[in-house]
């Protein structure tokens, strides 16, 4: 059964119908209540929830179908049931955890083909060797004086038509001098922001009209890449410092 992490919580991914849902025992170990916390809950509002549309009811055979022990039978919430159910929750866990299970478990973004993460990957270093071999190049031709200007010439312009794609592809992977995503600042700089880093980034754009672009991302499909001017301003960091000339950081 394949599995996702929610706030440092392996959850296995349960579907019914075509659509994701959740146990009573998932909810309880994800927002980390006392176990049959959900279950009395669901009990005591039971009525006020639609089956069918909130919640699915399974007997003991079905559920062990579907991989689980359920002597007494097994409820299952979908995503608007189960955001009724946990409405009265509102710690700071609550909020983190409710969040992350719409947007990583119950609406996940289409998973891109890992061969195309790795063609890019490939791509990229086809083109860093490019600009080193164009360099080398240069370095002879300007010890040796064995071109004359116009040549001399041609050749930088392609040198800085490979730095440019270098530096497209950095972007498009979110490492790149205009915008760069957390794991990958986290990595350059040797950081950790926190499950919560991207809050203060998120904010600063937010509030200055900038939009974050997305990039792919071989775990969760995509992330944000944010902006050059927001982790400047929210933590200091000077991307075109931090990642440098294209082709430096691998």
């Amino acid at each position: 059964m394949s599995l996702v992490t929610i706030h440092n919580t392996q959850l296995p991914i349960v579907e019914y119908r075509g659509q994701r849902v959740v146990t009573l025992a998932m909810i309880d170990q994800v927002h980390e209540r006392p176990e049959g916390t959900a279950r009395r809950n669901f009990n005591e509002h039971r009525d006020k929830l639609i089956e069918g549309e909130d919640y699915f009811v399974r007997n003991s055979s079905e559920a062990r179908k579907m991989g689980f022990v359920a002597p007494n039978g097994l409820s299952l919430l979908t995503e608007q049931g189960y955001l009724m159910l946990v409405k009265s929750l509102t710690d700071d866990l609550a909020w983190t955890v409710q969040r992350q299970l719409v947007i990583n478990y119950f609406r996940p973004a289409p998973a891109l083909p890992t061969d195309y993460i790795t063609a890019l990957e490939h791509l990229l270093a086809s083109k860093r060797s490019e600009q080193l071999a164009l360099e080398q190049r240069d370095e002879a031709v300007r010890t040796k004086a064995e071109i004359g200007t116009r040549r001399e010439a041609t050749a930088m312009a392609t040198a800085s038509a490979a730095v440019r794609k270098v530096m497209h592809l950095e972007n498009e992977l979110g490492r790149g001098c205009q915008h760069a995503t957390v794991t990958a600042v986290e990595k350059a700089a040797r950081l950790s922001f926190g499950s919560q880093g991207f809050r203060p980034l998120k904010n600063w754009c937010d509030s200055h009209g900038v939009a974050a672009p997305k990039v792919q991302d071989p775990r969760f499909g995509w992330v944000r890449s944010w902006p050059a001017a927001a982790w400047a301003a929210v933590y200091q960091i000077d991307l075109a410092d931090l990642f440098g000339a294209a082709g430096e950081h691998q």
